[in-house]
């Protein structure tokens, strides 16, 4: 029998239960606030993966004919 050596459920699990204990003291504007910083990081940092792997962005592509 195969031993499971990483399980994705349980990390999606732990990773919820992180975002609940930040954000369950805040109010809903301070929830709001917290997931645009987190976004415009997340935004930050995938254009900085693009341009080391020198990918172009979606938004510079040409639409197709």
């Amino acid at each position: 029998m195969k031993t499971k050596m990483f399980d994705c459920v349980e990390m999606k699990r732990r990773g919820a239960l992180r975002v609940h204990e930040r954000l369950q003291d805040l109010t809903v504007e301070q929830q709001i606030e917290y997931w645009r910083r987190r976004n415009e990081e997340f935004l930050r940092k995938q254009q900085r993966s693009r341009d080391e792997r020198d990918v172009p962005s979606a938004s510079s592509l040409s639409p197709r004919p």
